[in-house]
């Protein structure tokens, strides 16, 4: 299925374009605001190919001409929903590097959103709310959102663990069974460790849950795949999009869980709240 996200969806098809097509897709991907001002010729100059390329180009994507993909194109430049890893220059100055950050992440948010599959995390958050216990597994950034998830979750009184470390993992997971759920949260969705523990998760019986990268091991090996698709440039000055994005669809999931259990969390979180108000100052 083609991606709803246009830049996506030039980024996925790009290896299976003609090389001349694919030197359209590379320039669109360079220079999207300039695209959706130009007309098929000068799109066609500046990618160095012919028109009759260009046009081709648009078909392979699903449109019948160049009209209709620079429609949806500037349509999404319009909702904020294009988005580019930026490059820190030595130049920049403050204002600069917020912007760059903001949109970056902004954009990715965006992106993200458009492509998840609402009946997958309706899954998801069915299988949560009705599991017995839940585990986070992540290492390294997805760690830091494994830690924040189990936050969330046991305050919806479910029984919840995070685990950072793989030897843990596995000596919990082989400990799961048929009512658990494992949630695995991998930015590049290939850790060998993480894979590991799944696996584990799996032979014992537990639903795993991934949050990860579509086509990559780990969201092939999950009973319930969450595409959670962000590029990440690894240069020292990029922001770590994708781990605000795993933490917003983390979000998701633990409203929805809210919602199925609120019946049951009236009192709790009125406790809760009361005990949280006689740790803070009253000035």
């Amino acid at each position: 299925m083609n991606s709803p996200n246009l830049i996506r969806r030039i980024t996925d098809k790009r290896p299976s374009l003609r090389r001349s097509e694919a030197k359209v897709a590379d320039f669109v991907l360079g220079h999207v605001n300039d695209v959706i001002n130009m007309r098929v010729v000068d799109l066609a100059s500046r990618s160095e190919v012919s028109e009759p390329t260009v046009i081709r180009f648009c078909r392979a994507l699903g449109f019948d001409g160049f009209r209709s993909f620079k429609l949806q194109l500037a349509q999404q430049v319009a909702m904020g929903s294009v988005t580019t890893q930026f490059a820190v220059d030595d130049a920049d100055t403050v204002t600069d590097l917020c912007n760059k950050v903001f949109d970056t992440t902004i954009g990715s948010l965006l992106s993200v959103r458009d492509e998840l599959n609402p009946a997958v995390l309706e899954e998801a958050i069915n299988t949560i709310s009705n599991a017995r216990r839940v585990e986070f597994y992540g290492f390294g950034a997805s760690g830091s959102v494994a830690a924040d998830a189990q936050h969330k979750f046991f305050r919806l009184q479910l029984s919840t663990a995070a685990y950072m470390d793989p030897h843990i993992q596995h000596m919990s997971a082989i400990s799961l069974g048929a009512e658990d759920v494992v949630v695995a949260i991998s930015q590049s969705g290939k850790t060998k460790a993480l894979l590991e523990s799944v696996a584990l998760a799996r032979q014992a019986g537990a639903t795993v849950i991934g949050l990860a990268p579509k086509n990559t091991p780990l969201s092939a090996r999950c009973t319930i795949p969450i595409y959670v698709n962000v590029e990440e440039d690894l240069q020292a000055f990029s922001p770590v999009s994708s781990r605000i994005v795993h933490l917003v669809v983390i979000d998701v999931l633990a409203t929805g869980v809210a919602r199925h259990r609120k019946p049951l969390l009236k009192e709790h979180m009125r406790s809760l709240r009361k005990s949280l108000r006689a740790l803070r100052t009253s000035g």
